[in-house]
């Protein structure tokens, strides 16, 4: 629609021709309606789409509450509010619905990653897999790097993850298993973000970081990212921001990989061990970055892939292990009934030790359990916004114009009563061994969700369900765990990823 076309446009010039308006005031009006109509046809373009009024015309209301870390509650709220579809950004809207979700995220579907995803650009002189909006680059990338993430051409990747588990169970064994003659504390958050953090540098690139061996926060890699994910998260609501400050003019602002300490460290060391399997004599492997090289990676390319693996990877499997303790130990019989079904398999001889992924599948409960708690506690806390295509679509009964970013609300379409039941916002594993067929399946469809779907799903989704099947079996087969301070047990907010302070447990070898 031109300017002069515009319902405003003309309503303001019929109002000048009334009252025989001078140029000058003709000229001042003129200056006002440029400033003010871009502001009115923003709102207007999405009226029809409820939400808080503030969020109609402004980014504030998004930025602050993604500042304090209750921006996915909030998206929930007002999804049981106002409905499937609501609106949270001038060109900005949330959906709790599953089915537009999959719509979007189809092989073949029209729609693109939106402006968002450019705060996630960690090298600013390049995309990576998570940040490239390109659909024929993004395709390219990902199938340049599917079989390594599978584990088809990685055939370490257990054994990768079960030596990991064993250099944690070694950690407790030599800092943190309490008795009654001595009080051993652990900051069960902190250890599951170092075991996480090892393994995926263990898969990325052939070796691990060290977190477990050091026991401490190697680079103040932690320390640094969990400061800079929630500006990240922050950015993605203003991405001409994002843009300014990866610029040429402003990027020896942001962390460097000759930095001593911090990210720009961390990112020193990736680069310099990918960059030795591109050396002249370096023998080709048969891990993740390996098939990742056979595969048409250039060294530029692997080497911001490594980077974004260990950030994206780590933490959110750290959350979902979190997420797992935290409601096994605040609830006895889940606990119980575990650590049973745990019992039970060991005593038939149904399980190895370490336990393998296969044999993991095969127990109900644990997976019941798994389930549960990445539904409960979805690891990625983000919109994700897509973009509409050019001609527009209609969403939820509604006529939502082309470039309109559409984000997921990822509480509201997990903590939904019509799918998962009354007590949706309760942990009960039991929902997902009780429900008849037909729910089961629509369970999983919408818990799977947590991965994404079609051309966007999780590269990683292998990986992180072989960490969650192999370690909680080794932590409780071993050891008795207690929250230490049941009425705090953990201090929970969410930066895109779930951050969780303070979560100190008491670990005891079990019949001691």
């Amino acid at each position: 629609m031109a300017f002069t076309d515009h319902p405003a446009a003309a309503l303001i010039a019929r109002a000048l021709d009334a009252t025989g308006a001078t140029a000058a005031t003709v000229f001042v009006a003129g200056v006002v309606a440029l400033l003010v109509l871009p502001t009115i046809i923003q709102w207007y373009r999405l009226s029809h789409v409820p939400g808080p009024k503030l969020a109609a015309v402004s980014k504030y209301w998004q930025i602050r509450e993604s500042i304090k870390g209750t921006l996915p509650q909030v998206l929930k709220d007002l999804n049981d509010k106002h409905g499937p579809l609501v609106r949270i950004g001038p060109n900005d809207l949330v959906t709790n619905d599953p089915d537009v979700l999959r719509k979007m995220m189809a092989v073949r579907s029209p729609y693109i990653r939106g402006p968002w995803y450019e705060a996630w650009r960690l090298n600013p002189t390049r995309d990576n897999l998570f940040s490239m909006r390109d659909e024929a680059g993004h395709t390219a990338l990902r199938n340049k790097m599917v079989a390594g993430y599978s584990g088809k051409e990685n055939l370490s990747m257990e054994s990768t993850i079960e030596t990991e588990i064993s250099r944690l169970v070694d950690l407790i064994e030599r800092k943190y298993i309490s008795t009654p003659k001595h009080y051993r504390p652990m900051d069960f958050g902190q250890k599951a973000q170092y075991f996480t953090l090892d393994v995926i540098s263990d898969l990325a690139f052939g070796e691990p970081l060290g977190y477990l061996e050091r026991d401490e926060d190697v680079y103040d890699y932690i320390k640094i990212t969990t400061a800079s994910i929630p500006a990240m998260l922050t950015l993605g609501s203003i991405p001409t921001l994002a843009n300014i400050i990866q610029s040429r003019f402003l990027r020896w602002l942001l962390p460097k990989e000759t930095d001593k300490i911090g990210f720009g460290a961390f990112i020193g060391v990736t680069n310099n061990a990918v960059a030795a399997r591109f050396a002249p004599n370096a023998v080709p492997q048969q891990d993740m970055l390996g098939s990742f090289i056979r595969h048409g990676l250039n060294l530029e390319e692997a080497q911001g892939e490594a980077v974004l693996q260990i950030v994206a990877g780590s933490d959110t499997s750290a959350s979902t292990i979190r997420a797992v303790m935290l409601n096994i130990c605040t609830n006895p019989p889940v606990y119980q009934k575990l650590q049973q079904e745990i019992d039970e398999a060991i005593a038939k001889g149904a399980i190895s030790s370490p336990i393998k992924d296969a044999e993991a599948r095969q127990l109900p409960y644990l997976q019941a359990v798994i389930r549960e708690a990445l539904r409960i506690l979805p690891p990625a806390g983000g919109a994700f916004f897509k973009q509409v295509p050019p001609g527009g679509d209609v969403i939820c009964g509604k006529f939502i114009p082309g470039g309109t970013q559409i984000g997921s609300s990822p509480l509201a379409i997990h903590h939904n009563k019509k799918t998962f039941g009354e007590d949706a916002e309760t942990f009960r594993p039991e929902r997902w061994l009780d429900a008849d067929e037909d729910q089961l399946e629509k369970m999983k469809a919408t818990a799977d969700l947590v991965f994404h779907f079609g051309k966007w799903q999780c590269p990683g989704k292998t990986v992180a369900l072989m960490e969650f099947n192999k370690i909680f079996v080794e932590l409780l087969r071993r050891y008795e765990w207690s929250v230490i301070n049941p009425f705090n047990a953990a201090k929970v907010n969410n930066a895109g990823v779930w951050m969780f302070d303070d979560f100190w447990v008491r670990v005891t070898r079990r019949g001691e």
